[in-house]
């Protein structure tokens, strides 16, 4: 497949990026949209996923559902993770870090305080797709944007510092829809790795795969979906997890948000939700 900017289409487990701009690109059109993303819908349609196209056909109700239920959660998330960013940066923090940023284009579109550094951090094949869709559209973005290609299991933080991050000073870290997606190992390095980068002050914003559902919609999805990659169910307890790790945290459940947002579901709530996977952290003094 050729991308309309003319390179080869999004493959892989990044392709699933190139779906959540599409997600994305359908809220904006929304008449009341949680939030506006001006370049998903360029980002959607050179990946082949026009957000005017007549949606893919699902095999039955269940799966249509399924999608349902994940683009749901793209836009909660989307607007969750916003809210943190801006909280964050109030309280002073000028870095941010977006690992495996994807078709993320919060540089773009958010409002940033002056002396902001946005780093984006993911493999060197979505950040030059993304880079060909932003020189068609001339965006440009309103805080300095510093792109980090390089791979989550190799050398990031010495990447990360060599573009110029200081980890002397707080930094506001995103992991949006990422975890999921590693096995536990992966999950507890980058984790760490993040931790020893962080001073008192930093914070962090991430997605967890709730325990039961990561299970229930991998085993019912079609090969090389998202979901049939999904891999890592957060822990029992998110909150102990995490102090463990030295972040003091609060988790929220998609339910809440969409109730706090103007968007209550009208399904009730399943046995296996538990506990949130909308976490935002901050690191404590020591």
């Amino acid at each position: 497949m050729t991308d309309a900017v003319g390179q080869a289409g999004p493959s892989g487990v990044w392709a699933t990026a190139v779906g959540v701009a599409r997600v994305r690109a359908m809220e904006t059109a929304g008449e009341r949209p949680l939030f506006r993303d001006p370049l998903a819908q360029a980002f959607a349609t050179a990946g082949g996923r026009d957000p005017g196209a007549a949606p893919p056909a699902r095999a039955d109700e269940a799966s249509r559902r399924r999608w349902l239920g994940v683009a749901f959660s793209i836009v909660i998330r989307t607007k969750f993770l916003d809210d943190l960013l801006e909280r964050a940066v109030a309280s002073g923090v000028r870095q941010v870090v977006l690992l495996g940023a994807g078709m993320d284009s919060r540089a773009f579109r958010m409002d940033w305080p002056a002396g902001t550094r946005l780093f984006e951090v993911d493999t060197a094949e979505p950040l030059e797709f993304k880079a060909s869709v932003l020189r068609q559209e001339r965006a440009v973005p309103r805080c300095e944007r510093i792109v980090v290609p390089v791979d989550l299991r190799d050398d990031w933080p010495g990447a990360l510092a060599a573009a110029g991050h200081d980890a002397a000073r707080p930094t506001v870290w995103i992991a949006e829809g990422l975890l999921i997606y590693l096995p536990e190992d992966a999950v507890r390095s980058l984790l760490d790795r993040v931790g020893a980068l962080s001073v008192p002050g930093s914070r962090m914003g991430l997605t967890l795969g709730s325990r039961g559902v990561v299970e229930r919609f991998r085993d019912d999805a079609a090969a090389g979906s998202a979901a049939s990659m999904w891999v890592w169910e957060m822990p029992e307890d998110p909150v102990a997890w995490l102090a463990g790790l030295g972040w003091e945290a609060e988790t929220f459940t998609l339910r809440e948000r969409a109730e706090v947002y103007g968007r209550p579901l009208s399904t009730p709530p399943q046995r296996d939700e538990g506990p949130g996977g909308l976490v935002s952290a901050v690191r404590p003094a020591h």
